[in-house]
């Protein structure tokens, strides 16, 4: 490739202080993305949308919320009744935060599918799995602030847990609370954590975008598109079977975000609850130390390992297992890359094991959030081990299934 020009002007002037062009041409003019993108491919871009609601309604919030438990619940009011169009920054920031985990998980979703993972990908995955820890912290935080009867029920259930540690849980579950119960020191704190852990999101976000663009986007094919038909390195500025990013697929985006916006604007508008899920009807009381909600439930995007949690029964009167259980769930995501053994990369080549496999892992998932959800019984407790135990089975069985699995051929070059 020939040398690129200097730019001259104002534009010229940035450039000699800030690599602006050249940071353009490489992340978005220049970088070259596979060709054969479908629907799957929105989610990646729909995530960094949300976190930008997120953090701009969050800020907004935040000027006119007060971290006090005298005073919290009062000035969520506040910002629903009196603060100029306070209501509608509450449901965007409320309903935002489930949609940010809605699009994380199809994305995660597409992950699997498109064995996105994989060699040369895997501190790719590993990022993205700690920009998920990140979410999942955040999320925890914020959803004491309101201070409402589940809001404050639930981080008490949630923080108790840590009390199950052996040796250090008691010391540790005041460490987190500051406190001996959940109370003004705990909704200070937490507020201050979830102010500030967004800013590291974006940061882990923009981390996570620049490993993307040393690797290269994965494709529906598992083909990296740097290489030819016949194994001969291409020009890393044209690969045979790459377009640009701009305009192609920051226009296609677009389209994606107006259908995203559409079904986000109709929840907020017309179900900012969203039928008890979004916003549970006992957080419109404000917390009452004194009387306990008939069932407690986190909020639905941490009810699989909270249905994980309870499937497993206490040892010598403590939950500890089940706190094992339930963070093992988590953290065996971030080994993946190394579990699975295919000579293939994506669902489509794969054979059939490792489709009924992920079949089954997703279906094991919804099931354990909607059991979560729910009052415990004893045939519902049964449900949520079995579909614990399948949950757990799609990852430690995998170097077998995909090693055994019949693939099929993989194409030289990839498919439109």
């Amino acid at each position: 490739m020939s040398e690129q020009t200097s730019t001259s002007g104002f534009l010229g002037w940035i450039d000699e202080r800030f690599p602006l062009t050249k940071v353009w041409k490489e992340h978005l003019a220049e970088y070259y993305a596979p060709k054969n993108f479908n629907f799957w491919y929105f989610f990646g871009s729909l995530a960094m949308l949300a976190l930008v609601i997120q953090i701009l309604t969050g800020v907004w919030l935040a000027m006119s919320y007060k971290p006090s438990a005298a005073d919290a619940f009062a000035s969520v009011e506040y910002i629903m009744r009196d603060v100029d169009w306070g209501w509608l920054i509450r449901y965007l920031h409320s309903t935002g935060s489930s949609a940010f985990f809605i699009v994380v998980y199809l994305h995660m979703f597409r992950g699997l599918m498109y064995g996105s993972y994989r060699k040369p990908r895997e501190l790719l995955w590993i990022l993205g799995m700690v920009i998920y820890l990140a979410m999942m912290a955040t999320a925890f935080f914020g959803y004491l602030l309101p201070w409402g009867q589940m809001s404050f029920w639930g981080a008490q259930v949630i923080v108790n847990l840590f009390a199950a540690v052996p040796v250090v849980g008691e010391d540790l579950s005041v460490w987190v609370r500051g406190d001996y119960v959940i109370s003004d020191v705990t909704l200070n704190r937490f507020f201050a954590f979830h102010f500030l852990v967004p800013f590291v999101l974006a940061a882990l976000v923009f981390i996570h975008i620049v490993a993307l663009h040393k690797t290269g986007s994965n494709n529906p094919d598992g083909i990296e598109i740097k290489y030819g038909p016949k194994g001969n390195r291409w020009d890393d500025k044209a690969p045979a079977d790459g377009i640009p990013f701009h305009p192609y697929y920051s226009v296609k985006d677009i389209a994606g975000v107006v259908g995203f916006l559409f079904l986000f604007s109709a929840v907020v508008f017309f179900a900012p609850d969203f039928f008890g899920l979004f916003l549970e009807p006992p957080n419109f009381q404000p917390a009452n130390p004194l009387q306990t909600p008939a069932h407690i439930a986190p909020v639905w995007y941490f009810t699989p390992y909270y249905a994980m949690l309870r499937a497993v029964p206490p040892m010598f009167g403590s939950q500890f297992p089940g706190v094992v259980v339930m963070f093992a769930a988590i953290l065996i995501m971030f080994v993946l890359p190394w579990l699975d053994r295919s000579p293939v990369k994506s669902i489509r080549y794969k054979g059939p094991a490792f489709k009924i496999a992920l079949a089954i892992f997703a279906v094991s998932f919804v099931v354990l959030a909607w059991l979560g959800m729910i009052s415990a019984t004893p045939l519902r407790t049964l449900l949520s081990q079995i579909f614990t135990v399948l949950y757990f089975l799609f990852f430690l069985l995998m170097p077998w299934y995909s090693k055994i699995d019949k693939t099929k051929p993989v194409p030289e070059r990839v498919t439109e």
